[in-house]
């Protein structure tokens, strides 16, 4: 009996609303193979504009669940009222479900039969995602990929990055939507053998070294101070601040490297350079590099930039170059400044960084940096973390509460360290700070929402994954080609009949 279309529509939903739960901090990875496949079913036979609205509400239920935390940032860290954060939050779900549904389109214009479905289902995931990468900035967030950064296929993540792992969930997922089907071809089995190999290969992979310790461990210290978000900007706070900042660090002055997080100074370079003197001098004397997260300038108009500061031991500055919109900047500035007081939020008026900047230099090691958001674009770490042997990433995540995004960050976090190979350190104000070896497993982690140092011990590794050398574009490539070619013998096939 076929099903009604309101049914339908909720069955989607539903669906889209249960694969946030495969990943962290649930990751019940099969979910996201389940979840996929009500999808992949409810396209088949569909019209173009059919397959867009079944594709935005299954995304609708996506990310009104997986990006829930929205509404936290807005409501009890944005100073917003609440109607205007739900209006805000939905609002950016609908837009993030559209973005979703576009590439589905074109599953109408192919063959509907097994072969081209089990072909361009999985395809047109991966570009629905990579689409969602770099449109207006960009939201990588929620990829299926991740449902497996703790399964076997995480041993591909190396060789072709998460947006593969997402195309090997998928592929499963259409082998398992023909299985309910009933559509039990010659191109489900052998595409159910694939999924198989892929898994048992997955295995395998896992026990290859990609990259080769450099030298002895380096002692770290990451420091966490846990500063309330209402607090932190507050000018009256600032003293207690910075001296809590030095007090947590007093008893690791000697380690060879100590973490302050993102914006760990709430005060912009040219307001505290004397603090920064000081903190220099003490680094230097105790033979200790010091990375300190703050807002800097060369002049108190500007611009500014949210950046990672090396002091004492180490050398450099990195800029921020992929901005929060509304947190770090504010689109159509000129014509929504002072409508509401989410759009003059502290810090949001922040410049880009340049493109290639050098890494920063720690006791003759080379650290690639990401601040907060960047770790979840894996092209820009793969490019910044080539040459490097640590990877760096701090964060301020107070903004997102006590929501399930911190614990999605850090799972991102990890999937950057399997794919580069790389020893990762993640500095936060509140949490999750982490220490991350490269195969991605946890070390050592502090509790969140907790004052506290993180003391422990990293390897430097040299040497290129794959997907350090070629990032996405393999497994994009391919789909965009495959895709092509089906859509092109879908629109042959209708103009002969």
């Amino acid at each position: 009996m076929r099903l009604t279309e309101l049914t339908t529509y909720i069955a989607l939903l539903l669906a889209g609303a249960a694969l946030p739960l495969s990943l962290a901090p649930f990751s019940l990875w099969p979910i996201a193979i389940i979840s996929t496949a009500v999808l992949f079913m409810a396209l088949q036979n569909q019209s173009t504009g059919q397959a867009f609205k079944r594709a935005a509400i299954y995304g609708f239920g996506l990310f009104g669940v997986g990006a829930s935390w929205v509404y936290v940032s807005m409501h009890e860290h944005g100073d917003v009222s609440m109607l205007f954060a739900m209006v805000g939050t939905i609002s950016f779900c609908l837009l993030l479900a559209i973005f979703f549904a576009l590439p589905f389109m074109c599953g109408a214009l192919m063959p509907q039969c097994p072969l081209p479905q089990l072909l361009g289902l999985p395809t047109l995931w991966v570009i629905s995602e990579w689409f969602r990468s770099w449109i207006l900035t960009g939201f990588p967030w929620l990829y299926a990929g991740y449902s497996h950064s703790d399964t076997w296929l995480n041993g591909w993540a190396p060789i072709g990055g998460v947006l593969l792992l997402s195309y090997f969930t998928a592929l499963a997922a259409a082998v398992l939507a023909q299985l309910v089907q009933r559509r039990l071809s010659t191109a489900t089995i052998l595409s159910g053998l694939v999924v198989i190999a892929v898994f048992l290969g997955g295995y395998g992979l896992q026990k290859i070294n990609w990259t080769q310790p450099i030298s002895e461990p380096l002692s770290v210290a990451l420091v966490q101070p846990n500063i309330d978000q209402q607090d932190k900007w507050s000018p009256i706070n600032r003293s207690r601040t910075l001296r809590k900042l030095l007090t947590q660090s007093e008893d690791y002055w000697g380690t060879d490297i100590i973490i302050w997080p993102e914006g760990a100074i709430p005060a912009l370079y040219t307001q505290v350079t004397e603090y920064l003197d000081n903190a220099d001098q003490l680094a230097t004397t105790h033979q200790t590099a010091l990375i300190t997260g703050l807002p800097t300038n060369s002049n108190l108009l500007g611009p500014y930039y949210n950046s990672m500061l090396a002091l004492g031991e180490a050398q450099g500055q990195y800029d921020k170059t992929r901005l929060v919109p509304f947190g770090e900047y504010v689109p159509l500035e000129s014509l929504i400044r002072g409508l509401n007081s989410f759009f003059d939020l502290p810090m949001s008026s922040f410049s880009l960084g340049a493109k290639n900047q050098p890494p920063l230099i720690a006791k003759g090691q080379k650290i690639s940096t990401a601040i907060c958001y960047e770790i979840v674009y894996p092209d820009l770490v793969a490019n910044n973390s080539r040459h490097a042997s640590i990877i760096l990433t701090t964060s301020n995540d107070a903004w997102f509460g006590d929501s399930i995004a911190p614990q999605q960050h850090m799972q991102m976090a990890r999937m950057r360290a399997i794919e580069n190979a790389k020893p990762l350190m993640r500095g936060t104000n509140n949490g999750i700070t982490a220490l991350v070896d490269h195969k991605g497993k946890i070390y050592g982690q502090l509790q969140q929402f907790s004052t506290g140092v993180l003391a422990g011990n990293i390897r430097p590794r040299s040497g290129e994954t794959p997907f350090s050398q070629l990032a996405s574009w393999p497994i994009v490539i391919f789909s965009l080609l495959v895709i092509a070619a089906l859509v092109i013998c879908g629109v042959r096939h209708r103009q002969e009949y």
